[in-house]
């Protein structure tokens, strides 16, 4: 029996041998039965049988299936002749069905791909380019057994080969963005497939289409070597993919054919920077702009020198003496030289001084009905409080929602529903090492460490405890669990677990752990040896949206739920597209993302509370072999709100060291005995309680009037209120300090005096801030809005409760203080009395005899000015170079988990977030013209709108997408077309004339929703459009109909009770953005190329002339402020400026000069902020725009105190003035803004935020610091130069009232001659 078995093998092998190859002759003919030599395959493998005969000529049914199944063979009906029978032609019409389903979008490659795979099975000529290479014994169904052909070698020549291999290759696949040719390509994939490699897969019966093995010989035209006798390389001639096909088809689209595309201008190299005389022209300017100031200043010091050489020699010249024999020191005024504007400065002064005056004498009078008038009045202010709403979410903190980011995600989150929740780990093994696995159907692959079973056994365990979470939902009242909140986009409705959207590397086995260990010995070209896991998963990383891989595993590449898993969702950290040898395994739970109102999202929250703590369970577990980052959408929220309520106490560390600094600071201390009595602490804390209570009841004010809070406001405002607040203290109290009662002058006299002298400055100031934030309000972005606001009534509010509570409080202490008690025990006194003298304290005599005369001498003077303008000039041009945006990780404390998350996230993410392009009402796709317009396949517009991404992602450079989007336009015309199984219609029972899934038998369903079009180009009428596009939609995509719409598209289009589409939307994926800057840039290119689609769209006929397609991205409402923050920037700080040069100007009198120099001042200070922000790293952001905002208001602190005191100063020359300003409101100004803001500062350099330690310590240090130099040194020596001279009307009174005085003194020594001469 086994000699005749091998005699017959020997003998088939010779009749193989021996088959001759020439024309009119076939191998084999007609279908003999089921491969023997196969298992379970996608489609049944029907091999021929082998049969050497003359080609049969084709009639009747025969040539019609033949025409419609192989046209290039047709030769007339008389006339044809083919190599195969009407059953061949079915099952080649089958297995072509399938592959052209991905094909299809390019007619001429679809052509060129059954045009091979007829001439292999149909041609008359067939011997002369096959040759058989194995049979095996097959029975038939009528108990017969013949010889069926189970391989054969196809000769093709590589000019066809090479051609129709070129049509095909870049067809693109709508849904996924991917390339066609990768799922027909193998291991190789799009990248690395070649005309070889694709015949390979095409003839590899593993692949579970291929019948049997066909080996593909290609064969360069000319070379004979090693061709059998007689053999003839195919060499037909394959269209090109901008041809037309010879049944009338259309050439294939820009998108599938680079040869389609039109011609496009060269893309404009990017903007240029500025540049002047071939240098940074910022940088050229801000010189010139500093050689020129200090031309001019030293003109102007080298004219006035020259002036004031002329003056004093005319000045010795005149020198006289008065009636008494005295010098005269100052110039006597007559009454006419007196202008308007200095009798409006003396009546400004004389009227607020009276009208303080007046005020200051009844609160001293009654300080506690005061006291207790005011706490009532508090009381009722912060009694809103109780309905404070506490603004945390950052979209509502920082986008106005008026704003077009916020109006974009309004119009996507109703129409498709809020972006899903993302829940991810990123996953790493450092210390594991790779290595090189050698596989049978895919040779040598490297294997990094991470990619091992072992790892991937460990990260399903992993996956299954948490998809397995349960927990008491109290909104459900009932256990809830993943699938409560889960994304399940093929079954929304009723999900189960296997439904919720997990995307793993573990489900390329469909999280089976009995998948991941199966392994089977498998043959491949003579060669027997084991595949495993590791073959699938190579063939999955390359092909996700294989039903079945190529190996004898069999295994499918989707996941569980239904969904293919792209590689960059699975793995990452990976070069050239070298997934196995990939760093880092990446996990992602997708939660739908409800409402805020929305029950469910107390629920979704829940679980992702109990998604971190196994993660971080899972984290400290020492046995865990994985080192990895982990994040989940609350995230961001929670730590954010963390690290606030931790950094609380430093807040309140800060403000107990100023209130001690103050309580200490404000005392006397004329001796240790009367230490207790002298010392303020009780002064320091009603100040302190002032500051409070204006803080309260503003945002009492605003909570009554439904203005919500934000947890910057509460870090921010007080910390300004008390600046301006301490300031206006430290002011009143060393005045009163300083001053001595006058003769039958009351206490509360004395304070009212006090009060009138100082209440004029901090009016000055107070108003200026307050005018300024209540017009910084006016921007657009919430957070600034809102803190313009309660800035802008904290710090009224503040200057309102000390005109009074303060005043009452001062006139009780000082009742107190005069008694000799103790501060603490005011029942005890003191027997040492306070010295009947004014109390000046250290610091103003230091200033006055060190520190005035050194900062104001001539040599000293110039070198100020010219530091000062070398610094503006400077941080001019800093300025244009500052850094604007912010990058997430800063809102981050230190030592966060979502630091290390962004760190892995920009290491190993391969592609960035998605973004959808999305058209809303006034398009209809229904026309020709509409879907032409859309989509980008053959028959499209060569400017349609996904022609458009597609150009775009040819330069992910400047247009920051990577991956084109997907288009449900064009496989809804792909489902449609006939050609493919997808669209049918039943025939027969009560469902006869509706869809019919491509899983129904033919014999339910024979009927095509659409016939084949004559020109190739398939498009529905506006009836069938509205008919099937809800059964497209519905479908749920698989092996037999890959193009079904459920999942990918069934949210993507919004239609109204009418059918008409209202929205739909198209998703591409951005480039990889790793910082604020990329993700600001990648919003406005998304945004001007959406612009170009909106143009191109309204011009298709029936187009709304308000249509309009937009970007969504779910980070475009945090970023699309950095579009307009520099100009918003410079209208609120200009808003800002204006107040303090204006309420300068009325309180002084109209003093123009005195309210321009305060201006250039603050605007210094401003500037040198933002050229100090550049060198230290500070980011330009919405939380720098407010403590710029915050700068302006205590820059008026340094600088308006300072101006006024230098304007109602009477001393003769500029230099003296600025001297006694100086020393005098000087002194004050640094111990009471810059101390008192500098130990706070210095404390929130211990904050655990970042955030609060770049933008509170950082910035607010570099405020503090400029607004002291600026004030202190910068401004008396500007004072000294160019303020304004001394008030005329002032020395008029003085000089009127000191002539009373010396006419009264005459009169009385008269008197007393008199009475001696009596």
């Amino acid at each position: 029996m086994v000699y005749l078995a091998a005699l017959i093998t020997f003998l088939t092998c010779m009749a193989l041998s021996e088959a001759q190859h020439e024309p009119g002759y076939c191998a084999f003919y007609e279908e003999c039965g089921r491969n023997p030599s196969l298992g379970e395959t996608l489609i049944p493998p029907i091999v021929p049988c082998l049969n050497y005969s003359r080609a049969r000529p084709v009639t009747g049914e025969h040539y019609k299936k033949l025409k419609q199944v192989c046209p290039i063979l047709d030769q007339g009906e008389n006339n044809t002749y083919a190599c195969c029978s009407i059953k061949q032609l079915s099952s080649l019409e089958m297995s072509l069905t399938l592959s052209k389903a991905v094909l299809i979008r390019c007619p001429s490659c679809a052509d060129n791909f059954a045009h091979l795979h007829c001439i292999n099975t149909c041609s008359p000529n067939q011997t002369q380019s096959v040759k058989v290479t194995k049979v095996m014994n097959v029975t038939t169904t009528l108990g017969k057994t013949r010889e069926a052909v189970v391989g054969y070698q196809a000769f093709i020549s590589t000019t066809f080969a090479d051609a129709s291999f070129q049509s095909c290759k870049n067809v693109r696949i709508p849904a996924t963005g991917g390339y066609a040719i990768a799922t027909m390509c193998g291991r190789y994939g799009a990248k690395l497939c070649t005309a070889q490699r694709w015949y390979d897969f095409q003839g590899d019966s593993s692949n579970g289409l291929a019948p049997l093995d066909i080996d593909f010989q290609l064969v360069k035209p000319g070379d004979t070597a090693g061709l059998p006798e007689g053999v003839i390389p195919y060499n037909g001639r394959a269209l090109k993919c901008n041809e037309t096909t010879p049944s009338g088809g259309q050439v294939c689209s820009c998108q599938d054919c680079q040869e389609s595309c039109p011609v496009m201008p060269p893309i404009p190299p990017p903007a240029e920077p500025f540049r002047l005389l071939g240098t940074n022209g910022f940088l050229v300017i801000s010189i010139i702009l500093f050689c020129l100031l200090i031309f001019i200043f030293l003109s102007f010091i080298l004219v006035r020198y020259r002036k004031r050489k002329h003056e004093e020699t005319g000045t010795r010249k005149g020198k006289g003496k008065d009636q008494n024999s005295n010098d005269v020191t100052q110039k006597v005024i007559d009454p006419s030289e007196v202008t308007c504007a200095d009798r409006n400065s003396l009546t400004a002064q004389a009227f607020l001084s009276t009208l303080f005056q007046e005020w200051g004498t009844v609160m001293a009078t009654y300080p506690l009905t005061v006291l207790l008038a005011s706490a009532v009045i508090v009381v009722i202010f912060a009694a809103g409080l109780m309905s404070l709403e506490l603004t945390t979410d950052p979209v509502e903190l920082w986008s106005a929602p008026n704003s077009r980011a916020r109006q974009e995600k309004a119009f996507h989150d109703t129409h498709f529903g809020p972006f899903f929740r993302t829940n991810q780990l990123i996953l790493t093994a450092p210390g594991r090492k790779g290595y090189i696995y050698d596989s049978l159907l895919f040779g040598p692959q490297n294997f990094s460490g991470i990619v091992s079973k072992d790892l991937i056994i460990e990260l399903l365990e992993l996956q299954k405890r948490i998809q397995n979470i349960e927990f008491w939902s109290d909104d459900l009242n009932r256990t809830a669990s993943l699938k409560d909140v889960c994304y399940a986009p093929l079954n929304p409705t009723d999900p189960s677990l296997t439904d919720c959207a997990v995307n793993s590397l573990p489900q390329y086995f469909q999280n089976s752990l009995d998948n991941i260990n199966a392994k089977v010995n498998m043959t491949e070209l003579g060669v027997t040896k084991e595949v495993d896991w590791r073959d699938h998963l190579i063939y999955c990383l390359n092909s996700p949206l294989s039903f079945k891989d190529i190996t004898d595993l069999g295994m499918s590449c989707m996941a569980d739920y239904g969904a293919p898993v792209f590689s960059f969702l699975a793995v990452g950290g990976y070069d050239n597209d070298d997934y196995t040898d990939a760093e880092a395994l990446i996990m992602t739970f997708s939660l739908n993302n409800y409402a805020r109102n929305n029950t469910k999202f107390k629920v979704a929250m829940q679980w992702e509370a109990e998604f971190l703590k196994i993660v971080q369970d899972y984290k400290n577990n020492p046995a865990a072999n994985f080192t990895f980052a982990y994040m989940a959408e609350r995230s961001l929220e929670d730590e954010i709100n963390r690290t606030t309520a931790e950094d609380i106490p430093i807040f309140m560390i800060s403000y107990a060291v100023i209130f001690i600094y103050i309580a200490v600071a404000l005392g006397e201390y004329s001796s240790w005995k009367r230490i207790l009595v002298d010392s303020k602490f009780l002064v320091g804390l009603g100040g302190i309680l002032v500051v409070a209570s204006s803080v309260l009841a503003s945002m009492g004010f605003y909570s009554w009037v439904g203005i919500p809070s934000s947890l910057v406001i509460l870090q921010v405002v007080p910390f300004l209120v008390l600046a301006v607040g301490a300031d206006n203290i430290f002011i009143f109290v060393l005045e009163y300090q300083r001053d001595v009662r006058r003769i039958g002058e009351k206490r509360e006299e004395q304070i009212g005096r006090v009060l009138g002298n100082v209440a004029p400055s901090m009016l000055l100031c107070s108003l200026s801030e307050s005018v300024c934030f209540f017009l910084g309000a006016l921007s657009t972005m919430p957070a600034v809005k809102s803190f313009a606001l309660y800035a802008a009534l904290a710090v009224l509010m503040d200057f309102v409760l000390q005109m009074t509570a303060f005043v009452a409080l001062l006139s009780l202490d000082a009742r107190r203080q005069e008694g000799n008690r103790c501060e603490m025990f005011c029942c005890v006194k003191v027997s040492t009395q306070r010295p009947n003298k004014p109390n000046e304290g250290f610091l103003l005599p230091l200033m006055r005899k060190y520190y005035a005369p050194v900062l104001l001498s001539c040599y000293t003077r110039i070198i100020v000015m010219l530091l000062f303008i070398f610094m503006f000039c400077g941080s001019l041009f800093l300025m244009f170079n500052v850094t604007v945006g912010l990058d997430q990780e800063l809102a981050m404390p230190q030592g966060s988990y979502m630091l290390d998350y962004f760190q892995y996230l920009y290491k190993y993410f391969e592609v960035g977030v998605p973004v959808y392009f999305v058209t809303k009402r006034g398009f209809n796709f229904t026309t020709v013209e509409g879907m032409n317009a859309v989509c980008s396949s053959v028959g499209c517009d060569q400017f349609s709108l996904t022609q458009k991404i597609q150009y775009a992602t040819d330069y992910p450079d400047r247009s920051y997408l990577a991956i084109p989007a997907n288009s449900w336009v064009d496989d809804f015309v792909d489902w449609l077309n006939p050609g493919s199984k997808c669209c049918r219609l039943y025939a027969y029972g009560p469902n006869a004339g509706k869809f019919c899934p491509a899983d129904k038998s033919a014999f339910l369903c024979p009927k095509k929703c659409m016939a084949t079009p004559s020109d190739g180009v398939l498009r529905p009428t506006v009836e069938q459009f509205n008919r099937f596009l809800p059964d497209f939609l519905g479908n749920r995509p698989d092996l037999q109909c890959p193009k079904g719409g459920l999942g990918a598209y069934d949210t993507a289009v919004v239609r109204d009770a009418t059918g008409e589409i209202i929205a739909s939307r198209f998703m591409a994926y951005h480039t990889p953005l790793t910082n604020s800057q990329e993700f600001t840039a990648a919003l406005l290119k998304s945004r001007e190329l959406a612009h170009n689609i909106t143009m191109g769209m309204r011009k298709v006929p029936g187009t709304s002339p308000d249509f309009e397609v937009f970007p969504y991205t779910v980070t475009s409402v945090f970023y699309e402020q950095y579009l307009t923050i520099v100009p918003e920037g410079l209208f609120n700080i200009s808003l800002c400026l204006l107040p303090t040069f204006v309420v300068c100007c009325l309180l002084l009198g109209l003093d123009l000069r005195s309210g321009l120099l305060n201006l250039i001042t603050i605007i210094m200070i401003v500037v040198d902020t933002v050229g100090v922000m550049t060198l230290w790293g500070i980011d330009y952001n919405a939380v720098a725009l407010i403590n710029l905002v915050t700068a302006v208001g205590i820059s008026v602190e340094f600088v308006s105190h300072m101006t006024r005191s230098f304007a109602l100063s009477n001393k003769p020359t500029h230099v003296e003035r600025a001297m006694e300003a100086t020393a005098n409101m000087g002194s004050a100004v640094f111990a009471g803004v810059a101390m008192t803001n500098l130990p706070g500062i210095l404390v929130l350099a211990f904050a655990k935020a970042q955030l609060i330690q770049i933008f509170f310590f950082r910035l607010n240090l570099i405020i503090t610091l400029l607004g002291m130099a600026h004030g202190l040194i910068f401004l008396p020596v500007l004072l000294s130069y160019f303020g304004p001279g001394v008030n005329k009307a002032v020395l008029l009174q003085l000089q009127q009232v000191k002539a009373k005085e010396l006419g009264i003194r005459n009169n009385m020594r008269q008197v007393y001659d008199n009475m001696s001469y009596e």
